[in-house]
């Protein structure tokens, strides 16, 4: 179990949305192309040793906006007892609290109220991502925003240039411990950048497919993936080739 560095070389491009020509994305294809995949109950340690079987869910979930919060609902209320664990404590006490005025999903015995234990017998982890497999639909339906798109970074900035235009910078990239603030610098563990959680079949462009096709839309990914595909295959053929700027956390790296 190795975690890499925070700062390593990493390689970008930028493109303009194929669908708004005043949008510009900017990808990380470092983190893109890397092998990185979610091990939540298959070698996943959980941010703090005292909770490995929690993942990230330790803290519970903060919502984007109302609009975040309200789809959650929706789905929140074809729960039951018998597929979420915390479904009693969720009708007593309710399923959201707020947190230093933001509202996010209640915390239970150390992590997030939606996340049923090992020792519940309608199945363990999320119970909202479980809805979504039960249901046939995506988990990015069932799930607040920031739970689905980790470790996927979305940012936005407004690039300004000489002749007074300006175009909205959409940057995908990966989030690490700087991500959570401060605190993430105290977690015992985080898979981003951990080699155990790179060992995936297949590249995060295409692992995360459906997540990057709701953070930056179906016209924008399909350019993407076309770019990371090359890049993939300049990596398998040279896979040391440091003007590629590999992810270290990868295998044979």
């Amino acid at each position: 179990m190795v975690e890499v560095p925070l700062d390593f070389p990493r390689q970008w491009v930028e493109f303009d949305d194929p669908a708004d020509s005043e949008q510009l994305i900017r990808a990380d294809l470092t983190w893109l192309t890397s092998r990185w995949n979610c091990t939540f109950g298959n070698g996943c340690k959980g941010i703090y040793k005292d909770g490995p079987d929690n993942g990230c869910c330790t803290h519970g979930a903060h919502f984007s906006e109302k609009k975040d919060e309200k789809r959650v609902k929706r789905y929140v209320e074809m729960l039951t007892p018998q597929t979420w664990q915390f479904y009693e404590v969720g009708q007593k006490k309710g399923w959201v609290e707020t947190e230093d005025g933001a509202r996010k999903t209640r915390t239970v015995d150390g992590a997030c109220i939606f996340h049923n234990r090992k020792d519940f017998d309608g199945g363990f982890g999320c119970a909202l991502h479980a809805l979504a497999a039960t249901e046939g639909i995506s988990f990015i339906e069932t799930k607040p925003e920031v739970c689905w798109q980790l470790p996927m970074r979305r940012s936005y900035d407004n690039r300004e240039y000489e002749d007074q235009t300006s175009q909205l910078v959409i940057s995908i990239s990966e989030y690490d411990r700087r991500g959570w603030g401060e605190g993430g610098h105290d977690f015992d563990w985080y898979c981003s950048g951990n080699t155990e959680a790179h060992n995936g079949a297949n590249p995060v462009y295409i692992y995360a497919k459906d997540e990057l096709v709701a953070l930056i839309g179906q016209a924008a990914y399909d350019h993407l993936a076309v770019i990371c595909e090359a890049r993939t295959k300049l990596l398998a053929a040279d896979p040391t080739n440091i003007a590629l700027a590999p992810h270290p956390a990868d295998p044979a790296r």
